[in-house]
């Protein structure tokens, strides 16, 4: 009976793989600035700039939202029916597209244009702002939605939200947060002029 090198194939190459994904995940974060550009795409810099001027919204805000919910990706649909580049429900889409005036039919497919769900995803953020007191707070209504966000406020007997109630919630916030920054480091001067 041979015994089995405890080195084979079959036993390194998961090791492998994991070495080479931490590696490339290194990369994405502190790798060289075009390398961290193709994980941080930006796209539509001129429909988040005159969106952010428009809500009085910081655009790298926008742009890390957009990455967050969709990676840029205008016809990703969730398994919940969010659509497009900003992830919005066609019901709060249609909302907000009243509030702004807009009187074409908003459904899966209008969402799939870029121009309007940036137009109704920072609209709807910029409600969220003027709604809650701090940034963190807007961000986790715009993730699970105002009534979770009022009820977990309510529970904790605060104005602001200062940990969300669902750990999903409370990352995505974080990354939002953190893309944010990373976005306005890689790309300084992508709405400077806009």
């Amino acid at each position: 009976m041979s015994r089995e090198h405890p080195l084979s194939l079959h036993r390194a190459l998961p090791v492998i793989i994991i070495v080479a994904l931490g590696l490339v995940l290194l990369l994405a974060f502190r790798g060289p600035i075009w390398w961290q550009r193709t994980y941080h795409p930006l796209r539509y810099e001129s429909a988040i700039a005159a969106s952010a001027e428009k809500n009085g919204l910081d655009p790298y805000l926008i742009a890390a939202v957009i990455n967050a919910e969709s990676g840029f990706d205008r016809t990703q649909v969730s398994d919940a029916g969010a659509t497009g580049l900003m992830q919005l429900m066609p019901a709060t889409a249609t909302e907000v597209a009243a509030a702004e005036g807009i009187s074409q039919r908003i459904d899966t497919e209008a969402l799939k244009d870029a121009e309007l769900n940036i137009q109704l995803g920072s609209r709807h953020l910029g409600d969220l702002l003027g709604r809650y007191t701090d940034t963190e707070t807007a961000l986790a209504a715009y993730n699970a939605g105002s009534g979770n966000v009022d009820r977990w406020m309510s529970e904790q007997g605060g104005t602001t939200l200062t940990a969300a109630g669902f750990s999903e919630t409370r990352a995505y916030v974080e990354r939002v947060l953190s893309e944010r920054a990373r976005y306005a480091k890689l790309y300084p001067d992508a709405f400077a002029g806009k």
